[in-house]
């Protein structure tokens, strides 16, 4: 009997793996179906399943569910019907803003696509409906709860639809970005901010991207909720252990709940918590875990470069030498961070020099196995600057695929460690992946290389800083590197709106206030206004921790702009030098962040130029006058000393008090973005906090170098991006490309599909990111090439 029991269960197991096999070959196949339709044929299609859903609950009495069931079809086929059109005129003049036939990509093109995947769904889904709403097995509450999920997503879709269609008629031609005066930027994203987000966040979390990742956003969503939790607590990421953040079963299984917190989290938190979150990544445990399924490479040291100012030969004339200083911005002379990573021990790596350089990384580990035999010196050079948001993470959360690069590659690594934001706002990371770039250079032979090829590479926050480090490069006269590859770098960092950071709405890796908090603390103006319910979320020692971190950030201003004022006045007295033409080279970026238009500025003036005085409404723009065009008139020549970060504080003040008088007044201007009748969900979550106006210091090129002058965008090298389709960042690597490429500079834009921001830290999770982490490599190759031996494209 329990022979033939045993039996019986394990038929019916079986049968229930068939049953669940067949359902999942046919929903790939309806998925591909789906997927080849055309707009209008989907939509016609999805209206008629719709209605005749409609029709068939709504004879089905007055039971609750099934007048919710029915209420439901009828809202898809209202805003299906609504949103046809809006995607239709946008997917018409979509080709206009592509880099090249080859290259179709821009936000436009993304934006219409992640409308058709949740159309693609929720026709799946009214078919599934409609096929099984008579079985006794049809779980109503399951689907009606997925049914209204992606509703609200599709009126949000709807939403942005009109929004991108606004920016379409602001914009000029072929420009993606929102123009407009300061205030009309700001009225469009307060309007945007107020629109409910948390559908995204639960049972449509990832739709639009491969469902290979939507397990892993499921996991990090859980685990940013709990750790949300913590940090109520005052748990400030601070001896929160990994298993800890992924306990709250409530989260797991209350999609709804997770999505509402996840959206108050996005909303309300500041960039503090943020830092804590991402950072987790560098737990011994998660660093670990990561590793072990990493390349093993013979070489993984962190180094600390001493702040010593060295000599670097001219490009232009080697027998003349250019000063390197060591950082000085905000926090003085400091040493710098690199970890050098090789898979094999070269020559030079383990010399006496190299090894006093050495900083370790805590307690030994005795290793038994034999010295290994050393290679040669290779010819290249990696330079890699990581991503975080300038806020966040490390070499060591990017040593998984930095080991593989060093493998695939045969060249060393060397990744640096930047000051992070807010503690180290702009221009240290600058200045600090500057000077260990030209000593780098300097220095090639220690780190097993020639040097004969350079490559700088990075991804987000790192790709902005290759394209900074370059500019600064050939600013100064020095070796500019031979190629850059950049993954979803960040090209504009001022607060404007595009097509594809629309997309923010539902990204959860890149939220919209998130990007801006980070930003804002890059800037050096994050805001220091917390609502009451922050302060109560922080509590008292994180508020304690936090007025602290202020104040020791306001006095490292004060006592960075004096030492400045210092070493300049003591440099005009001293300067007498055989090199007269590399002297307006000589001085950092920090310097000349510090000199004001009209001269030198005395030590009381600088004091005062704190946070609050950098959060400003405006800038020196006219509001009628193109963006584009004004960063190419007013940043001048582009030389280091030429270039200001701030404005002064009196003009600052005038210009606020201008803006504030001419938008008092004004009403705003985006409400009629939406046509009669349509109303979006908006948020339950109060006022999103983040800064609506971008400060001045944004838009220089050494911080947005996507509004560079023609003049500094010709000096920089060869450059390969590598972005996303569905990343809110899209636009900036589009743009920026489209300029190199209308100046006759070389770029190549390869986009990769259905994966989100950052797939760089999620190389080993799936086919797709594989791929797509191969193709940077392949990016990288291309540089490292000798020209003469370049294979084809």
């Amino acid at each position: 009997m329990e022979s033939a029991g045993a039996t019986s269960k394990n038929a019916q197991e079986g049968s229930k793996s068939r049953n669940r096999r067949r359902w999942r070959q046919a929903k790939a196949k309806a998925s591909r179906l789906i997927h080849s339709m055309d707009l209008r044929t989907m939509t016609q299609s999805l209206v008629t399943l719709a209605e005749d859903n409609m029709a068939f609950f709504s004879s089905q009495g007055p039971g609750e569910t099934a007048r919710r069931l029915s209420s439901v079809f009828a809202g898809v086929r209202e805003q299906a019907l609504g949103l046809e059109p809006a995607l239709g005129s946008l997917l018409g003049v979509a080709h206009l803003f592509d880099l090249d036939p080859e290259t179709p990509a821009n936000g436009y093109r993304s934006l219409v696509h992640t409308a058709r995947c949740c159309l693609a769904h929720l026709l799946h889904k009214s078919r599934y409906v409609a096929s099984n709403r008579r079985s006794i097995f049809f779980r109503t509450s399951h689907n009606l709860a997925e049914l209204e999920a992606y509703l609200a997503a599709l009126t949000q879709l709807r939403a942005l639809a009109y929004y991108a269609q606004r920016l379409l008629a602001t914009n000029r031609p072929g420009w993606l970005f929102f123009e407009g005066d300061e205030g009309l930027t700001a009225d469009f994203l307060r309007e945007y901010v107020t629109l409910h987000k948390g559908c995204f966040y639960g049972r449509c979390l990832g739709f639009q991207f491969t469902p290979a990742i939507r397990p892993f956003l499921q996991t990090i969503s859980i685990g940013l909720v709990s750790f949300g939790e913590h940090y109520k607590r005052n748990e400030t990421g601070l001896g929160v252990t990994a298993s800890s953040l992924f306990t709250s079963g409530r989260f797991a299984i209350d999609p709804e709940l997770r999505g509402a917190e996840f959206e108050r989290i996005t909303q309300n938190l500041d960039v503090h918590f943020w830092k804590a979150f991402w950072n987790i990544t560098e737990i011994e445990v998660l660093s670990s875990l990561a590793n072990m399924t990493s390349a093993t490479v013979r070489v993984s040291r962190l180094l600390s470069l001493p702040p010593e100012a060295f000599e670097m030969p001219l490009s232009s004339d080697p027998k003349l030498t250019v000063t390197i200083s060591p950082p000085l911005a905000h926090t003085g002379p400091g040493p710098v961070l690199v970890r050098l990573i090789s898979y094999d021990l070269r020559e030079g790596q383990d010399s006496e020099e190299l090894c006093s350089l050495v900083k370790s990384e805590g307690p030994r580990i005795l290793e038994l196995r034999p010295r290994p035999q050393q290679t040669s010196r290779s010819r290249s050079l990696v330079v890699h600057f990581h991503g975080g948001g300038f806020v966040a993470q490390t070499s060591k959360s990017h040593e998984p695929y930095l080991k593989s690069w060093a493998q695939e590659l045969g060249a060393p690594i060397i990744s640096i460690d930047y000051s992070l934001a807010p503690e180290a706002p702009f221009p240290r990371a600058l200045e600090e992946c500057f000077f260990a770039y030209c000593w780098a250079i300097k220095h090639c032979a220690l780190l097993g290389s020639t040097g004969e090829r350079i490559c700088l590479a990075g991804d987000s926050a790192g790709g902005n800083l290759c394209f900074t480090v370059a500019l600064r490069a050939a600013a100064y006269g020095v070796r500019v590197p031979d190629g850059i590859m950049a993954a979803y770098p960040a090209t504009m960092l001022q607060s404007a709106a595009s097509p594809s950071r629309l997309l923010s709405l539902m990204d959860p890796l890149l939220p919209l206030s998130v990007l801006s908090k980070c930003v804002s603390a890059y800037a050096g103006a994050e805001t220091e206004e917390h609502s009451n319910s922050d302060q109560k979320a922080l509590g008292m020692m994180g508020l304690v921790q936090r007025d602290t971190s202020l104040l020791f950030r306001d006095l490292r201003l004060g006592a960075s702009s004096w030492l400045n004022s210092f070493l300049e006045f003591s440099g005009q007295k001293s300067q007498k030098t055989s090199v007269p033409t590399a002297e307006s080279m000589r001085r950092s970026v920090s310097e000349a962040a510090l000199a004001q238009p009209e001269g030198p500025v005395g030590t009381d003036s600088l004091k005062i130029l704190t946070l609050k005085d950098l959060n400003l409404k405006s800038s020196s723009e006219t509001s009628d006058t193109p963006e584009m065009s004004l960063s190419v008139e007013t940043l001048g020549p582009s030389t280091p000393s030429d270039v200001n970060f701030f404005l002064r504080p009196e003009d600052a003040r005038e210009e606020v008090e201008a803006k504030e008088g001419s938008t008092k007044d004004s009403s705003p201007r985006v409400g009629n973005a939406f046509p009669e009748g349509f109303h979006p969900r908006r948020s339950s979550q109060g006022a999103t906090q983040m800064p609506l106006y971008s400060s001045p210091i944004v838009k220089n090129p050494f911080m947005s170098p996507l509004l560079a002058p023609d003049s500094m965008l010709k000096t920089l090298p060869p450059v390969h991006i590598v972005a996303c389709a569905l990343d809110p960042m899209l636009d900036d690597s589009v743009m920026f490309a489209r300029r190199l490429r209308s100046l006759g500079q070389p770029v190549t834009l390869r986009v990769v599909e259905d994966l989100p921001h950052g797939f760089l830290s999620l190389a080993s999770l799936c086919r797709e990111t594989r791929q797509a982490a191969e193709l940077c490599v392949e990016r990288i190759r291309l540089i490292l090439t000798p020209p003469a031996t370049t294979p084809p494209l």
